[in-house]
């Protein structure tokens, strides 16, 4: 049992809560790339985030595991991100930092679906079914230049405006 709920469902509950964060993070991320501030959608998708992180941290494990290593380091760029966000409210440097924060933290929690698809999807397990196959790695590599890709683009185009 996990915070009164069985395994089972506490994954369900984790995954429904990472699933909202990022299609929360894609429009907030298409938001920026339309120099829109989103501020209910951003609200939701930082919330939504974190959860994700503080809820993956629940689970039983055994030493550090990627996943852990890939929680902890997103959750100091989500403290970066809120900063940047509430704290320096997006003047000078804070909407670089905004920007670049929130498009790693949708970076991580998108990384981590990927990897989770090849675990539980039968059909993309059997393509990678120890995790260090190709197929898995060309989907890391294409997950990364696609959100180099969003962070370049949201960063030339997003600018400050008023909530």
């Amino acid at each position: 049992m996990i915070v009164g709920m069985s395994l089972a469902r506490f994954t369900q509950v984790h995954v429904a809560i990472s699933l909202i964060g990022i299609a929360a993070g894609f429009i907030v991320i298409f938001g920026m790339m339309a120099s829109k501030r989103l501020p209910n959608m951003t609200a939701l998708f930082l919330i939504a985030t974190v959860l994700t992180s503080v809820t993956g941290f629940m689970f039983p494990f055994k030493g550090v595991t990627p996943g852990i290593v890939i929680g902890i380091v997103s959750m100091v760029v989500l403290l970066l991100a809120v900063i940047a966000r509430y704290g320096g409210k997006l003047a000078g440097g804070w909407r670089g930092t905004w920007v670049i924060t929130a498009t790693v933290a949708q970076f991580f929690n998108f990384l981590v679906l990927v990897v989770q698809s090849f675990e539980k999807f039968p059909a993309l397990h059997a393509l990678a079914p120890t995790g260090k196959e190709m197929p898995l790695k060309v989907a890391q590599v294409v997950t990364l230049v696609v959100f180099i890709v969003l962070g370049v683009v949201a960063y030339r185009k997003f600018r400050v405006e008023k909530d």
